[in-house]
């Protein structure tokens, strides 16, 4: 049987509650002489839920690896900015132990500023360090997620998911993957090629997800950092089956060069050899901050890249479930109230939620089916099919689509902008496609 997109709008039927805090009776329910039962009935969640979306970033960092803050300082950035959820990613390390950082460390990254920010945002009581500031060993101890996250987390609002940045090398060229929603550390297995390497780690995270039964999200880092990773290194991976089609580093080569294509180029260079000659699942995309810098310095700072995922609830299995079955979006500033795939149709429509001051262009990009069965032709991967200027779009596909996907640009630039004349951005999932046949 041919395999088809899951629809978006039929996504989370599955989908059930979970962290509902328990019912306790007040003093006033027991003078009332209301019973256990009925204070439960209260605080039964309500029965017509309806999928929404929500905000976050899976690629962060902090002084765990190579980030020059604190994380609860971090978490706290991404929830007075209106997220709705953030992984911690740091290299080759989950937020887990005792583990105690020099003063004197932190101020090489960060100057002062960081240990006084955090000071005054949680106060003497929270912030536990060792010595005094005229110590040569001053030291904080920095904590935990699972000692932090009640300081953050919100029920509905704001959660936090453990994530991994498994960073390997091969042929002298960084391979680097996260992992989010991870519940053990992976530490990475070398392989002699790229692609190898690719598929070790990536093994390594399937293999912990289907051991503890706990929903885990690989997808693939910034490939043009290093130039490390080719379209066809991507395409031929095919358990792998997310990567960053925006990484807001400065440092990651996202609009290529003169000999070596941009990162969205690169996506539907590796999706017409995944769906035109190796019947395989298309590449999803994903945009991150894959932020290291918090005090207003040059480099990776928060809040250029995030994901728009569709969940009736906020929940790390939910988001992770709505993410593989391809209902969510990723953006560096436009935002979309609606997404859907017609299946009967196959129709692409889409509603862009308008910001002040902006206008935005929409162009449909798709890749042509050869007509002898044969591999794309290089000029028909990644054509635009059709374009439209305004905030609502649609495009039904034809039959010579092996898929197609969405690009909205607005003519106003993001609030940090990572390249010149950047413009804010917003990048469906390709749809339409088949594998299986």
């Amino acid at each position: 049987m041919p395999r088809t997109p899951f629809h978006a709008c039929s996504l989370l039927t599955f989908c059930c509650l979970i962290g509902v805090t328990a019912s306790v009776m007040s003093g006033q329910e027991q003078e009332s002489g209301r019973s256990t039962s009925e204070s439960h009935e209260t605080s039964e969640p309500p029965k017509d839920i309806q999928p929404r979306w929500w905000k976050g970033n899976i690629h962060t960092h902090s002084l765990w690896s190579d980030g020059d803050d604190f994380p609860e300082m971090i978490a706290s950035w991404y929830v007075d900015h209106g997220y709705n959820f953030l992984a911690l990613s740091d290299h080759n390390t989950l937020s887990q132990g005792l583990r105690w950082m020099q003063v004197s460390d932190i101020e090489k990254r960060a100057g002062k500023v960081a240990m006084e920010k955090y000071l005054k945002r949680f106060g003497p009581s929270w912030v536990e360090v060792r010595g005094t500031p005229t110590d040569d060993d001053y030291a904080v101890r920095l904590k935990p997620l699972n000692e932090f996250r009640a300081l953050v987390e919100q029920a509905g609002k704001f959660i936090m998911l453990q994530g991994e940045e498994i960073s390997d090398r091969a042929e002298g060229k960084p391979v680097h993957m996260n992992a989010t929603n991870l519940a053990q550390l992976i530490t990475p297995i070398h392989g002699e090629t790229v692609r190898e390497t690719m598929q070790n780690n990536l093994r390594l995270v399937l293999e912990q997800e289907k051991e503890l039964g706990q929903e885990i999200l690989p997808h693939l880092n910034h490939p043009n950092f290093g130039w490390a990773i080719t379209a066809e290194d991507l395409a031929h991976v095919i358990q792998e089956r997310f990567f960053e089609v925006y990484n807001g580093h400065p440092g990651v080569n996202h609009l290529g060069d003169e000999t070596r294509p941009g990162i969205e180029r690169m996506w539907d260079l590796a999706n017409a050899i995944r769906l035109g000659q190796l019947d395989a699942e298309p590449l999803l995309g994903v945009a991150t901050d894959d932020s290291h810098e918090y005090h207003g310095e040059p480099g990776s700072r928060p809040g250029r890249g995030w994901v728009m995922v569709r969940s009736m609830f906020l929940t790390p299995e939910h988001l992770v479930r709505a993410m593989k079955a391809g209902d969510f979006y990723c953006s560096s500033g436009v935002e979309l109230s609606s997404v859907t795939f017609d299946e009967v149709s196959k129709t692409l429509s889409l509603v862009v939620s308008p910001q002040p001051n902006a206008s935005y262009h929409i162009d449909f990009i798709a890749t042509l089916r050869s007509p002898t069965n044969h591999a794309p032709a290089l000029e028909t991967i990644g054509q635009i099919v059709s374009s439209v200027d305004g905030t609502t779009a649609s495009y039904t596909l034809t039959g010579k689509e092996l898929y197609v996907r969405a690009v909205v640009t607005s003519s106003q630039p993001p609030v940090d902008p990572v390249f010149a004349d950047q413009r804010q951005q917003a990048w469906t999932q390709p749809v339409g496609w088949q594998v299986g046949k």
